[in-house]
């Protein structure tokens, strides 16, 4: 794929590139594991290969492995128009950056995301409509709907949408915390009045 495609290049194809990185598209899949780099949930159908800085961008990383993210077809769509310092790229995205509330399902971004990458990762929630959008939302709720029936274990979670199985962990750890902090915990202001 490379090297055609760097031929091309040379010869001042620039414009009109052949599609030589769809060669890439299984190594990709495999690469990520199935997951969508930007939603990190796995695709049922093939994903595409993201070029995270763009063809228009810069034309010379075009057949550069080193670029390809694999994504869902609609979020690399979504993508094309922003350019590469817009938004994050996910192998730039650290732990626990983004987290999923249930049970709604929406994603929102935590204090652990750096300051200065702040406004990328807003970027990201809006334009790719990955915080709210109702595509990804009912996804999500779809993949959670199957923990929740026992379709699915939390390890299988874990595999197949792991922002998700991370979201459960903690909620279940928060419902362990809550009886523990009522014990012998003191009281806020607000549960005093109301028992007064």
């Amino acid at each position: 794929m490379r090297k055609p495609g760097q031929r091309r290049l040379a010869e001042g194809g620039a414009k009109r590139m052949p599609d030589y990185w769809r060669r890439a598209a299984r190594d990709l899949r495999a690469a990520f594991k199935g997951l969508c780099g930007y939603t990190a949930m796995w695709l049922s159908t093939p994903g595409t290969v993201d070029h995270f800085i763009s063809r228009d961008e810069d034309p010379s990383l075009a057949y550069e492995w080193a670029n390809f993210r694999y994504a869902a077809a609609w979020i690399n769509s979504s993508k094309s128009a922003l350019r590469s310092d817009h938004v994050l790229d996910p192998f730039e995205v650290g732990d626990g950056w983004f987290e999923v509330i249930l049970p709604s399902c929406q994603m929102v971004l935590t204090d652990r995301c750096p300051p200065e990458l702040r406004d990328r990762a807003q970027t990201m929630l809006k334009r790719l409509k990955l915080g709210h959008g109702e595509e990804i939302v009912s996804v999500r709720q779809e993949w959670y709907r199957m923990y929740c029936e026992g379709e699915l274990s939390l390890e299988g979670l874990a595999r197949w949408a792991p922002l998700i199985a991370r979201a459960v962990r903690k909620q279940r750890e928060q419902a362990t915390a809550e009886p523990a902090a009522s014990d012998g915990a003191p009281r806020s202001a607000q549960e005093e009045a109301s028992s007064a």
